[in-house]
């Protein structure tokens, strides 16, 4: 086995001189690994950090698992050992054979090394590993071995980090952010001959060992390299591309497209990049199917293979500049990934816009769907590819849920860091080269690559780039576009006519200092624009009126704002914006006021299906100020029911408190057969939050008045129809994968009867895979003048009555039959119905559940009762729950009560509970709370 060293040779760099050798059978790399270190610093070294981001598969309490465990992936934590991955050092000794003192502490995929004599300023320290990575399964990150035993290598070996001054040393989050600086590799890989090396380092040799045709061994070198990722196959999925630039070696899947065209996107891709940054230095670069999954066009990547709304060659051109572009950055500009990565996430969505500006003008969001009939009448079918990127951000930023561009980057949430930030720096940059004109960012792009590649790098040396490059102002970008959490939004506050001139205040709504451009429209025609100076309040600006009868502010959307629906002015008549009736729900046209009529269906036993229209002001993201109105027919009971509601957010930017919400809500259905109620709540909630929005703690505090009226039933004499409840409802929630915890408190007061409640709620996934679910309710009246055999207001033992119409039960006055059996985990959370099924004095209950394999689980609820006059009662249930989707989609199977073995007693089958939604909203949330 050959151990192949370079030495320094007065490069400034670090050099990594590697000897691996791969185990397909154990799935490890054994590795004789030499790291020469170079002290760049003025400081001298008494210790020196490693990266060993391989061992951060090794447990389920690295810093990895835990992001894992943070995005609801739970795949990692329910994996076999075997197919986690790890580091297993044997030795760390100096180049006189000296062991070498080591440890990992806290972060178990981090190294430090104590020299044996410290390293001083520009010089350089040798030092040798020998240690085994296993490889981990790639279903995790997309790296790793697959299932074909085909090995996609990244973060394999050790790496030193980076020192200027400080020690960056990060722990992987499955970010993609170990930051290195460029080094010098020289590895000689061994492997069995059935394979195939691919790699963007230069191929030295390659050849068999001792003559063993078994084995190979592939040397490869590379100076200057920012990553050695090494794929190893044994069907070789890599295919070159020969530019005149540089060699594009890729095994991106093909989306329908000839080799020819294929190898023509290629080439202008490339073409592309080298006139917008400047020359590639190295001769290949390596794009990979792993690559763009990671970090693919979102959009695109969600439609089956066989639908196709985009030209020929259109997916592939894009997925490829995306992938390339990634590529080009990352490798040349050395910015640190973690908390200084910005800019690079920006210049490629930039470069994604201009490129599709040049080689696709008029491409729509939805491509050739937007000629079809169905769907051309809609807003949706007239906006631009380029436009969904300010639009992917607004999505984030209507929530409240945004976050700055200088935010480190393992603190974004999941959509921050994979969609909304990127593409909020893209239109920003945009933004500014609207402002500034004479592609001024364009030049400051190239000139700063030009200076600044493959060296260490800041992105304040960007923003000096852009200032030397005009005299306009600039360092508003900088401080208040890239550096706050705050939104854009700008309004046209007054016009005043002076003569042949207006004189329009514009009033920044934000506290920041932006600029906005002004345009002046006569009908959809733009006659007249100009760009205003940053803007930190109210100004004002006077031009010409002649043949201006609109006024506009972002009027082509070079800015992504917040709310551009409050960016006009009629000159003339009485709305600023005329009226749009649309079927279905579409995207926002800042030039309507838009109202959809969306074709509603529900069901209930009573009113059987229920269908109508809803009329609503939603668009496809989220507004302030919204409105529904729903009237249905029910066919059953031959009525019209429905709802109605209107809501306003008030959003806030920096606090705890980061949101109230006022509304009014009403509806009108059957509560039983022939009998409907009518109910009307106004309501104002109070949300709170931890800053860091990774963090999953919430806290709600919601004031309501909730009136009902009910019809008579004249089975019932002593029913008392109509009744007013004004509620304080108080809810702590932290939920997580692993420890889910939640609390909440309850005060009602009505003429009739007052009482108080609190529900606790606690889950932990423990490290063996046994789950524990527990939850604690108790209840108790203040006063109930209510009757002692009327429990209409009274605590349930296993069914809440929901006096106040909040559950969406599907026959809620059932006392018998399947909607009976209906179960809502509320009030006492039991599964059998038991005596005494109410509580009117107070109740206290534990619900407690574990998993006994998979989505099987045991449950078990134990209670005390009390009613007035009955004294005390002791009641217990244990049984049965299938957990297909939790709390969406689960039976529970009754088998030991108060009433003996249930499953020997008469109609067991009517002792079965369900839980089962149906709403569309709330099954949204299995999904969004991975990204959100």
């Amino acid at each position: 086995m050959t151990f192949f060293c370079w030495t320094l040779s007065g490069t400034a760099q670090h050099t990594l001189s590697i000897d691996a050798t791969l185990d397909p059978i154990k799935k490890t790399i054994s590795i004789k690994q030499r790291i020469t270190y170079l002290n760049t610093s003025k400081d001298t070294l008494n210790e020196i950090f490693l990266f060993d981001w391989g061992n951060s598969f090794s447990s389920k309490t690295t810093p990895l698992a835990k992001r894992f465990a943070e995005n609801y992936d739970s795949s990692f934590h329910f994996e076999k050992d075997k197919d986690r991955g790890r580091t297993d050092i044997e030795k760390i000794f100096s180049e006189s054979q000296t062991p070498l003192q080591w440890q990992r502490g806290e972060q178990v995929d981090i190294l430090r090394i104590i020299p044996n004599s410290p390293v001083l300023p520009g010089s350089s320290y040798t030092f040798n590993l020998e240690y085994t990575v296993k490889i981990p399964d790639d279903k995790f990150t997309r790296f790793g071995v697959s299932k074909d035993n085909d090995y996609k290598l990244r973060y394999w070996y050790i790496s030193p980090a980076v020192y200027d001054g400080e020690w960056h040393v990060y722990s992987n989050k499955n970010i993609d952010d170990l930051y290195l600086t460029p080094s010098e590799f020289s590895i000689a890989f061994h492997y069995p001959s059935i394979y195939t090396l691919t790699s963007d380092l230069d191929l030295v040799s390659e050849n068999f060992i001792n003559g063993n045709k078994n084995i190979k061994t592939t040397t490869l070198f590379g100076k200057d390299r920012m990553s050695a990722d090494i794929f190893i196959e044994k069907n070789p999925t890599f295919e070159t591309v020969e530019t005149d630039k540089i060699n594009v070696v890729s095994n991106l899947q093909t989306r329908r497209v000839n080799p020819l065209l294929q190898a023509v996107i290629t080439d202008r891709v490339v073409h592309f990049l080298n006139s917008k940054l400047g020359p590639y230095p190295f001769d290949k670069i390596l794009l990979s199917e792993a690559d763009y999954k990671n970090n693919p066009v979102y959009g695109l990547n969600q439609l089956p293979r066989f639908i196709s709304p985009f030209p020929d060659g259109f997916e592939r051109d894009i997925e490829e500049l995306k992938t390339i572009s990634r590529q080009y950055i990352n490798n040349t500009l050395i910015l640190d990934p973690r908390k200084d990565y910005w800019l690079q996430d920006a210049l490629q969505i930039y470069l994604m816009m201009e490129y599709v500006n040049t080689y696709y003008p008029k491409m729509k969001i939805i491509g050739n769907l937007s000629d079809w009939w169905v769907i051309r009448w809609s807003h949706v079918a007239d906006v631009e590819f380029n436009d969904q990127y300010s639009i992917l951000y607004q999505n984030m930023a209507r929530q409240n849920i945004h976050q700055s561009l200088t935010m480190e980057k393992d603190s974004l949430l999941k959509f921050n860091k994979n969609i909304a930030n990127g593409y909020y720096g893209g239109s920003g940059l945009r933004y500014l080269n609207e402002f500034l004109g004479d592609d001024v960012v364009d030049r400051s792009i190239k000139e700063f690559y030009s200076e600044n590649k493959l060296k260490p790098v800041k992105s304040s040396e960007f923003e000096k780039v852009v200032s030397k490059n005009t005299t306009l102002p600039v360092n508003w970008f900088f401080e208040d576009f890239v550096d706050t959490r705050s939104t854009i939004d700008f309004k046209i506050k007054k016009v005043e006519k002076l003569g042949d001139s207006l004189k329009v205040f514009i009033r920044n709504k934000r506290n920041t200092q932006l600029p906005v451009s002004l345009y002046g429209l006569n009908k959809k025609q733009v006659v007249f624009k100009t760009w205003t100076e940053p803007i930190d309040s109210i100004t004002s600006i006077t031009i010409p009126s002649k043949d201006i009868r609109k006024l506009a502010l972002n009027y082509e959307g070079e800015i992504p704002e917040y709310d551009r629906k409050n960016n006009f002015k009629n000159l003339k008549g009485l709305l600023n914006k005329p009226i749009q009736f649309r079927l279905f729900r579409d995207m926002e046209d800042p030039n309507y006021t838009q109202v959809f009529f969306m074709p509603i269906f529900q069901y209930n036993l009573y009113d059987g299906i229920s269908a109508g229209v809803r009329l609503n002001n939603r668009t496809l993201l989220p507004t302030p100020l919204s409105y529904s109105v729903s009237p249905q027919y029910a066919a059953r009971s031959n009525s019209i029911v429905g709802s109605a509601s209107i809501r306003y957010t008030q959003d806030m930017d920096e606090d705890n408190l980061y949101a109230m919400r006022y509304g009014f809500a009403g509806s009108y259905n059957s509560y039983d057969k022939g009998l409907f109620y009518r109910r009307f709540s106004p309501y104002i909630t109070f949300l709170f939050r931890n800053p860091d929005l990774r963090n999953n703690k919430r806290q709600y505090l919601n004031l309501r008045t909730v009136n009902v009226h009910r019809d008579d039933d004249p089975t019932d004499t002593k029913q008392e129809p109509n009744y007013d409840v004004f509620n304080i409802q108080y809810i702590y929630s932290n939920s997580n994968l692993i420890n889910f915890f939640q609390a909440s408190g309850d005060y009602q007061i009505s003429s009739k009867f007052s009482k108080v409640s609190v529900d606790l709620e606690y889950r932990r996934l423990f490290l063996n895979n046994r789950q524990l679910n527990l939850r604690f309710y108790a209840g108790m009246f203040l006063f109930n003048d209510t009757r002692d055999d009327e429990d209409y207001f009274s605590f349930a033992l296993d069914r809440a009555v929901d006096y106040m119409f909040d559950y969406n039960y599907y026959g809620r006055s059932e006392s018998s039959g399947l909607f009976s059996q209906q179960l809502i985990i509320a009030e006492g959370g039991f599964k059998s119905q038991l005596q005494p099924a109410f509580a009117n004095s107070w109740i206290t209950t534990i619900n407690a559940n574990t998993n006994i394999w998979r989505w099987i689980y045991a449950y078990g609820d134990v209670g005390l009762v009390h009613n007035h006059n009955e004294g005390v009662s002791a009641v217990f249930d244990s049984g049965i729950r299938l957990s297909l989707v939790a709390d969406y989609f689960e039976l529970y199977f009754p088998v030991y009560s108060n009433l003996g073995f249930e499953p020997g007693l008469p109609h067991y089958d009517e002792r079965i509970r369900f839980i089962v939604t149906l709403s569309p909203k709330t099954l949204m949330g299995l999904f969004t709370r991975k990204w959100y």
